[in-house]
């Protein structure tokens, strides 16, 4: 069955192995249990390759691609953002009250800045308070400030914090469900759970191909899911937040399907076990 959440580029990307190869056999073996065609992954390859993002030695599936050093820095997650879910999750980072503010008004004729930093905040996390002021829990001057030098628009840059923000009346988790979509947020977490389970239940019986197509579809539920979550600390979510069971959810399938192909070098099964260990 085709998964419209994976796109054969992400699909490729996923089947580099530990020396940065990919064999085009198994590639093309997942890409049919993810009801990808043939056609589709060639013309896949066909543009990555034109992008300097692989070269190819060999023909069709006994083809080797071999992934450039770009592409290698580009393609892992961000581990220290992986490790503070979890960290969070297990009551190792606790939140120290303190919110991070940002505003900034860059001149119409400077509307790429504008862009920049607009990108920078949402990326982070940030939640729009009102005016061009966005708030997030976490620290974040460091990120904003070296975007906007990048940017050239440092002197247009208003940080602050604060252990006091009342937005309408509300205050901490009531003031964070006033400024994040936590329903919709909330959603994107059951979809992993639903996809972690799915893993979980199929992983014992199913062949090779299928248990890394599992992890390629987990893998991508996994970074839908978190793409727009601000990872806000436990203090500020409602009890029982569905986010942390996902991440338990998700992390056991990791576990089954990693434990499932522990003769496979293919990078992607090895990616989240530093960031889901307790230091």
């Amino acid at each position: 069955m085709a998964d419209g959440l994976i796109s054969t580029r992400a699909l490729i990307e996923a089947m580099l192995r530990e020396d940065a190869t990919i064999d085009a056999g198994e590639l093309y073996a997942v890409a049919d249990a993810l009801g990808m065609g043939d056609q589709q992954v060639r013309l896949a390859i066909k543009r990555l390759v034109a992008e300097g993002r692989f070269t190819v030695a060999g023909r069709g599936r006994g083809a080797v691609l071999t992934a450039t050093d770009a592409t290698r820095a580009g393609i892992e997650p961000d581990r220290e953002h992986v490790r503070l879910m979890y960290a969070q999750d297990r009551g190792e980072a606790p939140w120290d009250g303190v919110w991070h503010l940002a505003g900034f008004a860059v001149p119409e004729a400077e509307r790429e800045a504008r862009g920049a930093l607009r990108d920078a905040i949402v990326a982070l996390g940030g939640a729009p308070v009102q005016g061009g002021l966005y708030a997030s829990a976490h620290a974040w001057e460091e990120a904003l400030r070296e975007t906007a030098r990048e940017a050239g628009a440092a002197t247009y840059l208003t940080t602050l914090s604060s252990t006091d923000l009342d937005v309408g009346g509300a205050r901490g988790a009531a003031a964070a469900a006033r400024l994040w979509p936590l329903d919709e947020l909330a959603d994107g977490h059951r979809r992993l759970a639903d996809r972690a389970t799915e893993a979980l239940e199929r992983t014992p019986d199913a062949t090779h191909a299928e248990r890394l197509a599992l992890t390629v579809g987990l893998v991508a539920e996994f970074t839908r899911a978190h793409e727009p979550d601000p990872l806000l600390p436990p203090e500020l979510l409602p009890p029982n937040w569905i986010g942390a069971r996902a991440r338990d959810s998700a992390a056991r399938a990791w576990a089954a399907l990693a434990a499932a192909e522990a003769d496979s070098s293919l990078r992607l099964l090895r990616w989240f076990d530093a960031p889901l260990q307790p230091h």
